[in-house]
């Protein structure tokens, strides 16, 4: 073989090799940033969970507020016209006394 077609075929190889040298790197660089791109999503989706979740909280807090608060309201309603209804009884009932007293 010439020495011509050897130097050829050597620059060939190495320009090969070269080519693929530089197709790993572009392969690592495009995987490493797929990498960072989905951890910076997974990030994102967390970040974006935990505030849904802290609404959410919040949201249930406030409704068992409301409800708590209208529980309350309706117990001291009941409370007053039981005392109201248990005050006329009372009345009534020391009314019967003083009469029973004074007809004995």
């Amino acid at each position: 073989m010439p020495l011509e077609a050897i130097k050829t075929i050597s620059e060939a190889e190495e320009t090969a090799r070269r080519k693929k040298a530089e197709a790993l790197a572009d392969a690592k660089r495009t995987v490493s940033e797929a990498e960072s791109s989905a951890r910076a999503a997974l990030e994102d989706a967390r970040t974006r969970a935990a505030d849904h979740i802290k609404a959410l909280s919040q949201k249930a807090d406030d409704e068992a507020r409301a409800v708590a608060d209208k529980l309350s309201a309706q117990t001291e309603a009941q409370k007053d016209a039981m005392r109201a209804a248990a005050e006329k009884q009372l009345e009534r009932a020391a009314s019967a006394i003083a009469e029973r007293i004074v007809s004995s």
